[in-house]
């Protein structure tokens, strides 16, 4: 009750202990439980800034006390639990204001993505990065954890619209980080101040280390593993730029309270083409025939996760708006194709297209078509709205169905999110799928395999120890395979607690190093999320797994 009296004292928003929250604190959507000390529901920045400063000083004393921030909980590694302090933004932080003529968003962390999509935003607007679980995550995780999402392939991560953030450091100051040219840059390492600091030691790391950070940059298109040191200095342009370092950071550099984001005028037509595979060995070459007509993705799920979706389609219908009748009759056509196949398709592929007319649309998918001829493959071109929402529905919903329906079994998020060059894929994953097979573990597959991301999702009975004592085993020797194939082991989703143990060995100790220097320099007394990114344990992976 101590640290609970100190921090009533210091804020205005609510500081908690009952059991309810602290339970509810202790899970995300991970496969770990961390029991916090207290939770608060900062009600503004002032409120932030008191706490960070409260646990700075104690943390100098020499008192074990730390804080992580926390939006929806929607997090798939562990990244928003702690044993200490957890700042709760949904409640308060949720501002917003959309400037629709400069295509631009004021966002605080609490704000839900369903709020700022469907009541907000006007309907030629969008912000086409989003994770699958868009109806229930909120901006503080997505920025935190630099979500992708289903349009990646086209508009790139959340980095790539984030144009200014409200950052609180670890002096309990709040700071704006934005784009700063040379002469800005010159300005702020010329200050006595932490902020000067920080500018001063940033630029001689990443200045000093060029060749180093050059040489370990990931060669897939997505990764979120580490920290962002390849996007912040442009030698060219003399720019220097410390947002991407802090979008998808996870909270280890600093506490957000707000963000500037770039918004974008969608097209108007869109059709989606649905391909249909024996297997996965075709799937690089249709990959690299479709690629060159700029879909805005490629999106995949295999068949166990098609069997999911046709066993709890009521549910799926429900999520999609439509009644249990009109939803199956929707698939009729799917299923006749499953019986011209012989059976469910081992593999969907979603070709979705997105252009400012329709003329342009039907020349496009024609390209498509004629280039999918050489391919023995069913494929479907759809056009209606429902038809193309009920296939991103069924991808969007499987993991919140697996969550929900697999009786005796559980899913377990650790080897969910690697990313290996799409042309490689056929031949690593057979390799990735029997390390899970030799050690009893089956899972479903969804993914962006325009970006050769994919989203294996085990199920586990985690009631069993020797079910738990497989994960950090299983774990090593997948993400070894990932490192072979020069991958990333993690592209979209982050490294919480379930991968930061792995970033060493993915980076390299000199690379490895320099992230450990980044967070001295942000956070030199530790008080921020820790054992994320950098830090991390497989002792405290082993500890926290979930029992159930």
């Amino acid at each position: 009750m101590e640290l609970k009296a100190e921090l009533e004292k210091i804020v205005e928003g609510e500081v908690n202990t009952d059991e309810k929250t602290l339970a509810e604190y202790s899970r995300d959507t991970s496969l770990f439980e961390v029991r916090p000390e207290v939770v608060v529901f900062p009600k503004h920045s002032q409120d932030v800034q008191e706490i960070v400063r409260f646990v700075d000083r104690e943390k100098v004393r020499g008192r074990n006390i730390s804080i992580t921030g926390r939006s929806a909980g929607t997090d798939m590694t562990g990244g928003p639990l702690n044993e200490s302090i957890i700042l709760g933004f949904t409640p308060h932080f949720t501002n917003l204001e959309v400037d629709e003529d400069n295509l631009e968003a004021m966002v605080e962390p609490g704000v839900f993505y369903r709020t700022f999509e469907k009541e907000v935003l006007p309907d030629h607007i969008s912000l086409p990065v989003y994770p699958a679980s868009k109806n229930i995550a909120a901006f503080g995780g997505m920025i935190m954890n630099n979500c992708g999402g289903e349009k990646t392939l086209r508009y790139g991560k959340m980095k790539d619209f984030v144009e200014e953030l409200r950052m609180v450091l670890a002096d309990g100051k709040e700071y704006t980080i934005r784009k700063l040219s040379k002469g800005e840059l010159n300005e702020k390492m010329a200050q006595s101040t932490f902020e000067g600091e920080i500018y001063s030691r940033m630029y001689r790391l990443v200045y000093d280390n060029q060749n180093l950070i050059k040489k370990h940059r990931p060669s897939v298109s997505k990764n979120s593993s580490g920290y962002d040191l390849w996007n912040i200095y442009d030698p060219q342009e003399g720019t220097f730029d410390l947002t991407p370092l802090f979008v998808g950071s996870q909270g280890t550099l600093g506490m957000l309270v707000g963000a500037k984001i770039r918004l974008v005028n969608e097209l108007p037509e869109k059709r989606l083409i649905a391909l249909f595979f024996k297997s996965w060995e075709s799937l690089p070459d249709v990959v690299n025939a479709v690629l060159p007509y700029e879909p805005m993705s490629l999106e995949t799920f295999d068949d166990a996760t098609m069997k999911l979706g046709l066993r709890f389609m009521p549910e799926i219908a429900k999520a999609a708006g439509s009644n249990f009748f009109s939803f199956l009759k929707d698939f009729l056509p799917e299923i006749k194709i499953g019986f011209s196949m012989g059976g469910i398709p081992k593999l969907v592929v979603l070709v979705e297209l997105e252009e400012e007319s329709i003329a342009k649309l039907d020349e496009k998918t024609e390209k498509i078509e004629a280039a999918l001829t050489s391919f023995d493959l069913k494929y479907r071109v759809l056009r209606e709205e429902t038809e193309m929402e009920k296939y991103w529905v069924m991808r969007r919903e499987s993991f919140n169905l697996l969550r929900h329906h697999v009786h005796g079994k559980r899913t377990a998020p650790f080897v969910e999110d690697f990313c290996v060059v799409p042309e490689r894929i056929p031949e690593f994953l057979p390799k990735a799928l029997s390390i899970l097979q030799e050690h009893g573990i089956r899972a479903n597959i969804t993914g962006h395999a325009g970006n050769g991301n994919f989203h294996i999702i085990p199920l586990m009975d985690l009631s069993r120890k020797r079910e738990r004592e497989k994960i950090t085993k299983v774990a090593d020797m997948f993400y070894d395979l990932v490192i072979e194939y020069d991958g990333s082991i993690t592209a979209e989703h982050n490294d919480g607690i379930i991968r930061t143990p792995y970033v060493r060995k993915m980076f390299g100790e000199d690379m490895y190093e320099l992230f450990k220097e980044v967070k001295k320099i942000f956070d030199p007394q530790g008080i921020f999320n820790p054992g994320k990114k950098v830090g991390g344990s497989v002792e405290y992976i082993q500890e926290h797994i979930v029992k159930e």
